[in-house]
């Protein structure tokens, strides 16, 4: 298990742990990003900027912040 902000681009997983809050795991779960979530990392900025991440179809940017706090099952 690692932190999303760990992940390679083009790495799969699956979110097994949030680190957070009840607003954080409120406002990831509104972006459909909950435990059990199979995500691939698209991309990252060098300077702690967005994590770009797909669920499906959608492309989601998160915040680095946030990002460190989403643990993941690399599959």
């Amino acid at each position: 298990m690692t932190a999303l902000t760990n992940m390679l681009s083009g790495q799969k997983g699956t979110i097994a742990v949030i680190y957070g809050g009840s607003g954080l795991i409120q406002k990831l779960d509104t972006l459909g990003l909950h435990p059990g979530t199979e995500i691939t990392k698209v991309s990252a900025q060098w300077i702690k900027g967005p994590i770009i991440v797909r669920r499906g179809h959608t492309e989601i940017a998160i915040g680095f912040g946030m990002a460190k706090k989403i643990m993941v099952e690399i599959t």
